[in-house]
């Protein structure tokens, strides 16, 4: 019934939902996660010869990002312990022409922030969150949102809500906050305090290259109907998650990701880490065997530098040697906020069914 079915009064609504859910000033939502981490490297001026760093273990949409704007992405390694990206790793990595640094929530666990945002200020380097599996995690009791210079959310139908497809930048930087609406809408405005030419009527001007990356009102309105469900998916995964944690910390060839003191993950991904040395088998046997239990695992994520693409630009195997030991060695459980307590049992069992099996063989 309303007279907007593209851009309209509800997606400011639902930016507004967002930015006052995480505590920051501004945020500006997009068709998909993968177009606001394209427009967050815009924002923070990311150009050829510039270089960012990031993880290897996440989604290629992150590190595709910086290449999108002629940026030239460098591959830190993990912590072992959190999978996250590692403060460490990062400094050894920065040269002059290091611009930026995207970290990545990996699982929805939050990075060390401290860490990076000391190296950020000491190098001069712009911090963007790639927080699409982090919604309402929090580092030192913040919501993760603000912490960054900008923040990326993504609503895709498997995190904790979703638009269909959509994402969104949240930051306290006005500055920011005005190219990241640019760059979404052709990089054309309409805000008469800033047209070249003041007395035309109907007129806009397009002053930068942008994008068609507008969210419609009709995932907004989606989206704002979620954010009524938000702390009921969030308990519900932390509920499963420390479930998990209690019952695999128990066998000593598994290991579960560690969380850093003070931070509470919102918990999109449960991994686990497999002792295959222990097992005497391969991530791919288990991976089949927990298949033939009708479990539905998965692997998040293969190193991006993995990829073809990412091998023709130059990059080799051996970069990153932690987060290629976890690759090789991880699986994904289930985890979703409709799964029943029978649905968890299932899982458990069939985990230590098969480890069991391996074990004895």
């Amino acid at each position: 019934k309303s007279d907007y079915l593209t851009t309209g009064p509800v997606v400011p609504q639902f930016e507004k939902k967002i930015a006052s859910y995480v505590g920051a000033k501004y945020a500006v939502a997009f068709s998909s996660g993968t177009a606001a981490l394209h427009a967050a490297c815009f924002a923070a001026d990311i150009k050829e010869g510039d270089e960012v760093i990031t993880t290897p273990i996440t989604f290629a949409a992150t590190a595709n990002s910086i290449l999108y704007v002629g940026g030239k992405p460098v591959f830190a390694d993990i912590d072992p312990n959190t999978f996250n990206i590692c403060p460490q790793s990062i400094e050894k990595l920065i040269t002059p022409k290091t611009k930026a640094i995207i970290s990545v929530d990996f699982t929805g666990q939050p990075a060390a922030y401290d860490e990076i945002m000391k190296l950020a200020r000491a190098y001069n380097l712009i911090v963007i969150e790639d927080a699409a599996h982090a919604l309402g995690a929090t580092y030192k009791n913040n919501r993760i949102g603000t912490i960054a210079d900008m923040t990326m959310f993504s609503f895709h139908p498997v995190k904790h809500i979703t638009t269909g497809e959509g994402g969104i930048i949240t930051t306290n930087n006005r500055s920011y906050y005005e190219k990241l609406l640019l760059f979404r809408s052709h990089g054309i405005t309409r805000d008469k305090n800033k047209l070249h030419v003041k007395d035309e009527v109907a007129y806009y001007e397009m002053q930068q290259l942008g994008f068609n990356y507008r969210m419609t009102d009709i995932q907004a309105a989606l989206g704002l109907s979620q954010c009524k469900k938000l702390p009921h998916f969030i308990k519900k995964r932390r509920e499963l998650a420390a479930k998990y944690t209690e019952t695999f910390n128990k066998i000593d060839c598994i290991t579960t990701p560690s969380q850093l003191e003070n931070t509470h993950s919102s918990w999109h991904l449960y991994v686990l880490r497999f002792d295959l040395k222990k097992l005497q088998t391969t991530r791919k046997e288990i991976f089949l065997a927990l298949q033939k239990e009708n479990i539905g695992v998965n692997i998040h994520y293969i190193p991006v530098y993995f990829h073809p693409y990412y091998q023709r630009l130059g990059f080799k195997r051996g970069l990153c040697p932690n987060a290629e030991q976890l690759y090789e060695n991880m699986i994904t459980i289930p985890l979703f906020p409709s799964m029943t307590e029978k649905d968890q049992e299932d899982v458990i069992r069939a985990v230590q069914k098969v480890v069991t099996y391996y074990l004895n063989k």
